[in-house]
């Protein structure tokens, strides 16, 4: 097929699916830290569990750190296999990785909701849910919504399956999933000067080439290829440790931003309350105006990437505005948290919270997604590959980070 006969996206089928696959990765981890008053009921005392599904949504005295814990153990295996993955990558056929992960995430989140229906002490309910997060990464009756709850990402991930593998029957994917790097003479040329065009970006000397591969290209035209420009197309297998040496300044600004992000969502924000009397507000205070808010925010943010990106990849300005961020760990320990022994709250106001977080989720999603952008950008077309692997590694290290720095900051309260 011609270069020019590429085929459409027909009913954005491909589209759809990769959006169902990106929701299929992400529901696990935002069911599992949004369904507080089911947790914190099942690890309620007894004397206490009564009272765990009561208006107030945090419940009871949080005597597990249940959130810590959920969010630390989501986030270490995937720092140990985002860490194998950039060095095993090329190993491991694309449909294990992926096609295992999702049945892995799927066996596993049958379990969570079977938990629902089991009667079990709180120590082994801790341990075995701890388990299974590991391996994962308001109804009146709270068992029924419960077993609803967790039945619902287990459909969501079955979607994910067969959108997985319906691509390849899809025109449009397998035209560009079977495509071969230089499919004609004009594609190699083009080829040829996107990489000689990206040396000189990378500090690489340009060589006398340059001038006759950034001609106006006639595609009606064979193009005569000259032997010595053949030496350039043989490329290394990327080192790793150059492809960061390019991309260190971003990957850390990923880790600070994560850091930031997961040092206190959910474990502090969780534990915020409404100052007012009372009633429906007090009680859908905290999933509103904590998770709503902050994954409506956040898309929000990533979404500004795709109209522009600013600051670029050579701005110092980017690493200030990503340690500003740290200022939203004070900020957020000193709003309503009824449950403290030593910081004052300074921020009683329900309107202070909602503006920190509607602030907070804009600055991770915006910050997050032109970090994952730029970082392609530094370096060869052929180390993109490796850096896009690289950048998931460091985006793991500062969810790691920050559910670890969690525990800290909660103790400080």
């Amino acid at each position: 097929m011609a270069r020019g006969d590429a085929p459409q996206d027909s009913y954005h089928l491909v589209g759809i699916s990769f959006f169902i696959l990106g929701l299929g990765t992400l529901l696990p981890w935002n069911f599992f830290i949004t369904a507080i008053p089911y947790f914190q009921g099942r690890l309620a005392e007894a004397n206490s569990t009564a009272g765990a599904l009561s208006t107030n949504h945090t419940g009871p005295t949080d005597t597990f750190n249940f959130n810590n814990w959920v969010t630390l153990l989501s986030q270490l295996p995937l720092l140990l296999f985002t860490l194998l993955n950039s060095f095993l990558y090329q190993c491991i056929p694309e449909v294990v990785r992926i096609l295992g992960s999702l049945l892995g995430i799927l066996l596993l989140f049958a379990l969570t909701a079977a938990l629902v229906k089991v009667d079990m002490s709180p120590g082994p309910f801790f341990s075995i849910t701890m388990v299974s997060v590991w391996f994962i990464n308001c109804g009146v009756d709270a068992q029924t919504s419960a077993l609803g709850y967790f039945i619902t990402p287990c459909v969501g991930i079955l979607m994910s399956i067969v959108c997985y593998l319906s691509l390849p029957h899809l025109e449009f994917a397998h035209y560009y999933l079977a495509k071969k790097p230089s499919r004609s003479p004009t594609h190699e040329l083009e080829t040829k000067a996107e990489l000689l065009q990206a040396d000189e970006k990378n500090g690489i000397p340009n060589s006398p080439q340059v001038a006759t591969l950034t001609l106006d290209l006639d595609p009606e035209k064979e193009p005569e290829l000259e032997p010595e420009l053949d030496e350039p197309q043989k490329l290394e297998k990327p080192s790793v440790f150059i492809v960061f040496q390019k991309i260190w300044l971003t990957a850390l600004c990923l880790v600070l931003v994560f850091t930031v992000t997961l040092s206190v969502f959910p474990a502090i924000t969780a534990m915020v309350t409404s100052s007012t009397s009372p009633g429906k507000w007090s009680q859908f205070f905290n999933p509103i105006c904590c998770f709503l808010l902050f994954n409506v925010m956040d898309w929000l943010g990533r979404s500004l990437t795709s109209y522009f990106l600013w600051p670029d990849e050579d701005s110092r300005l980017l690493p200030l505005l990503v340690c500003l961020r740290f200022l939203f760990v004070p900020l957020f320990m000193l709003c309503h948290v009824p449950e403290r022994a030593r910081l004052p709250i300074l921020f009683p106001q329900d309107a202070y919270f909602i503006t920190f977080m509607l602030l907070f989720a804009v600055s991770n999603g915006y910050l997050v997604s032109l970090t994952m952008c730029l970082a392609p950008r530094q370096v060869l077309p052929h180390e993109r590959e490796v850096a896009g692997a690289l950048m998931t590694f460091f985006l793991a290290l500062g969810l790691s980070c920050g559910a670890s720095l969690s525990f800290l900051f909660k103790a400080l309260l």
